[in-house]
C-alpha cells in the first residue's frame, strides 16, 4: 500500500483512477518508460511518467486508451 495521497484531476479535482500503462520513448533522455494513464469520474484522461521524472500530469493525447 502506498503512503502517497491519491492524485486528483487538474480540471475538476475528482479522484484519478489508474486505467492503463503505455510503453513510450521519452524524448528528453531516449529511454523507454511506461506512462500511467488515469481518468476521473468526469472522464478527463491524463497521463504521467511512471518513474516520476520530467513533470507531472499531462492531458493524454490518446483518450481512447481508456474509453475504447
Amino acid at each position: 500500500m502506498s503512503d502517497e495521497e491519491p492524485l486528483t484531476c487538474p480540471q475538476c479535482d475528482g479522484r484519478l483512477t489508474v486505467g492503463a500503462m503505455v510503453l513510450s520513448k521519452r524524448e528528453e533522455d531516449g529511454q523507454r518508460v511506461c506512462r500511467v494513464v488515469s481518468a476521473c469520474d468526469s472522464r478527463h484522461i491524463w497521463w504521467r511518467w511512471s518513474d516520476g521524472l520530467y513533470g507531472g500530469l499531462e492531458p493524454c493525447p490518446y483518450p481512447k486508451l481508456l474509453t475504447g
